[in-house]
């Protein structure tokens, strides 16, 4: 694993705050901000506590406070602040700042009281929609600008996994279920990307049906076991790899004619690929643009 990254570029800081590195120039040079260290070619390098005040500043910055109000407040004003504003407003950019961190140290124990904190105030859905999302979508960039490793981004997945877990768990252990419909979630042969498709588990359970969660890389022959569990069968699979575009329309006929065309049951799809699904699909196929859009058809079933 990678050690803990304690020098930051100023790219780097751009990248995970959101600031331009031109603005914290600025802000550096005019306001004494923050302290770089230089290398030996006169290179400025960020410390961690460098990058942490940047990112409760950005926070105050974003919310109306004047750049020029911040730089005279201390450390523990600064702080004093931000815990202010992240009880009277909106948590959002607090804690997707406090994620990043955890990430940047391998910090487990800063991602669970974050998100303990969150759960205070917010329900998961919520928690997962306004924070999980966003910080999984910076991911992709961040890693691209050098900013993080592939370490890094495992290590905040992982941890974001673990607690979709937990709480599907909490949900399973409710005694009282659903029982007109029950729900198959799975991902196509070769496609590994479940977070989204871990959500949805979520939200299944949390409207009361039975989950049957198979993962990743299903191939279709297997799912036909699945018939013996009882219909109606709604099978959901998340296609953001595979199938490839041009084996979309092949996998969706074979999946209707061997799984579900002479049983009452449907496949919902969703996640990238499907915006090459053609519109004439077997009657018992349904694709969906978004999760919300998924969440909002499991309210009415």
């Amino acid at each position: 694993m990678d050690r803990v990254k304690n020098n930051f570029s100023i790219k780097n800081l751009e990248h995970l705050s959101g600031i331009k590195a031109h603005t914290i120039r600025i802000w550096e040079k005019r306001y004494n901000l923050f302290e770089p260290e230089r290398t030996n070619t006169n290179i400025r390098l960020y410390n961690l506590e460098n990058l942490q005040k940047l990112l409760n500043v950005t926070l105050l910055y974003n919310n109306g406070h004047k750049i020029s109000k911040i730089a005279i407040l201390s450390p523990q004003e600064i702080n004093e602040n931000v815990h202010k504003l992240t009880i009277n407003k909106n948590a959002d950019d607090w804690s997707i700042g406090l994620f990043k961190l955890a990430m940047i140290n391998f910090d487990q124990r800063l991602f669970s009281k974050t998100f303990n904190d969150l759960l205070q105030q917010f329900s998961f859905s919520e928690v997962f929609k306004n924070v999980f999302v966003p910080l999984m979508n910076e991911l992709g960039v961040l890693w691209q600008t050098n900013s993080i490793s592939p370490s890094h981004e495992h290590f905040i997945t992982s941890l974001v996994k673990q607690k979709i877990h937990a709480m599907c768990e909490e949900l399973q252990q409710k005694s009282t279920r659903r029982t007109d419909r029950k729900f198959v979630l799975f991902l196509p042969d070769n496609e590994i990307h479940e977070l989204g498709l871990l959500y949805l588990q979520y939200e299944v359970l949390n409207n009361g049906f039975e989950c049957v969660f198979l993962g990743q890389s299903v191939p279709i022959k297997s799912l036909s076991n699945l018939i013996d569990i009882g219909e109606p069968i709604t099978f959901i699979s998340y296609f953001t790899i595979e199938p490839s575009q041009d084996k979309i329309k092949a996998y969706l006929n074979t999946f209707n004619s061997e799984i579900i065309e002479n049983i009452d049951s449907e496949l919902w799809v969703l996640g990238y690929q499907v915006k090459f699904m053609s519109d004439e699909m077997p009657e018992k196929i349904r694709k969906f643009k978004s999760i919300d859009d998924v969440i909002y058809a499991l309210n009415v079933v």
